[in-house]
């Protein structure tokens, strides 16, 4: 099994940057130890056991809070044995004092050894005097509890804490991946509902027009029926996508224009123009669709006539679309006009956001739609 590229170049980065860190922590330990009086001989000290011990013991505690405690017990909120775990750890590196063995580990480079033992007789003139008291045996000393061994304990707590930040640190930061994904989700569930939503009610209306014109035996109806296939194709296969051509949606507007002059003959006048570059240009499938569906449905009389404009306007990086029609009072209004255009308007919000201005007006009886799309 291969890792992508991508995976390995960002293990071995990590790698990199683990393995420059304990270089520059080691380095530091050493040079301070070097500064002491008993630390000259640093190449000794390197190839030492106690050095391979302290080198084994932070690093051991670093990979074991940061791959074990931390994700099995301390994020699954068993914080008890992550407690008990650490005051374990804790009571370890305060016995075995492992910065302590690393520094008293040989001797001062030019230090004086003492002569044999029998040779350590002090002169008569430094004996002690018979007034002073006498010492207690070395056998009846108190001894002295060793000093606390405070650089290894600072060590631990400075290694512990930065493995225990880098641990939070990742998991803040796949929580907030999986948030950012779960928003991207449901954005794409939201628009495929949208779209569930267009497509059926479009060709609902679509196949309505079709039985008009069937009903009154009218000649164009085999070639609106091949326009509707035209339609449903482009609609069933074409719009899966967020962005479809410019040019194929243009062509299903006007297939569903056409269908419209033929089921509704002389008495309406559209006039659909088309203007600048659509040739490389992209839009969101069915976005101008529920406009013109709008216009056909409400901007229609069976007693006066109906002028309807329908104009698209390309200009460099700007689509504008702009429709008006005359308003006529209708018996039944449809309520799914109005989840039409609530549907458009939260797709438009989803995929261009901060990119499009819609307007709509309903003044002088007419019905005004301009809408300004960034592409």
């Amino acid at each position: 099994m291969y890792l992508p590229l991508s995976m390995m170049k960002q293990k071995l980065t990590s790698v990199i940057a683990h393995t420059a860190a304990w270089l520059f922590f080691f380095g530091l330990v050493l040079g301070f130890v070097y500064r002491m009086p008993e630390g000259n001989d640093v190449q000794g000290r390197i190839l030492s056991a106690s050095f391979l011990l302290f080198s084994f013991i932070y690093i051991s505690f670093f990979y074991l809070n940061t791959f074990v405690l931390i994700p099995q017990l301390y994020l699954k909120k068993k914080y008890f044995f992550y407690l008990v775990t650490v005051l374990v750890l804790f009571t370890a590196v305060y016995t075995i004092r492992p910065f302590e063995k690393l520094v008293k580990r040989f001797p001062e480079r030019g230090q004086r050894m003492e002569p044999p033992r029998a040779f350590q007789r002090l002169p008569d003139t430094l004996a002690p005097s018979p007034a002073e008291p006498d010492r207690k045996p070395p056998g009846q000393r108190r001894r002295q509890p060793p000093p606390t061994d405070i650089v290894s304990i600072i060590l631990f707590v400075a290694v512990w804490s930065l493995s225990t930040a880098i641990c939070i640190i990742r998991e803040w930061r796949r929580t907030e991946s999986r948030m950012v994904q779960a928003e991207a989700d449901k954005a794409n569930a939201e628009l495929s509902f949208l779209k569930a939503q267009i497509n059926p009610h479009f060709l609902f209306n679509t196949l309505n027009n079709i039985y008009s014109l069937a009903i009154t035996k009218n000649e164009h109806t085999a070639e609106s029926i091949m326009k509707l296939s035209n339609i449903m194709r482009y609609v069933t296969d074409d719009v899966r996508e967020d962005f479809v051509s410019l040019e194929n949606e243009i062509e299903c507007l006007r297939d569903y224009i056409d269908l419209q002059k033929l089921r509704l003959g002389r008495k309406m006048k559209v006039d659909f123009i088309v203007e600048g570059v659509v040739t490389g240009k992209k839009i969101a499938p069915l976005i101008l669709m529920n406009f013109i569906e709008n216009v056909f449905k409400y901007g229609i009389s069976n007693h006066e006539p109906s002028d309807i404009v329908i104009r698209l306007s390309v200009q460099d990086n700007h689509i504008i679309f702009f429709c008006r029609n005359k308003l006529f009072e209708t018996k039944h209004p449809s309520a799914r006009a109005g989840i039409g255009l609530q549907n458009t308007r939260q797709r438009l919000q989803h995929l261009y956001p901060d990119k499009h201005f819609l307007n709509i007006n309903t003044e002088d009886g007419f019905y005004t739609v301009q809408l300004t799309l960034q592409v």
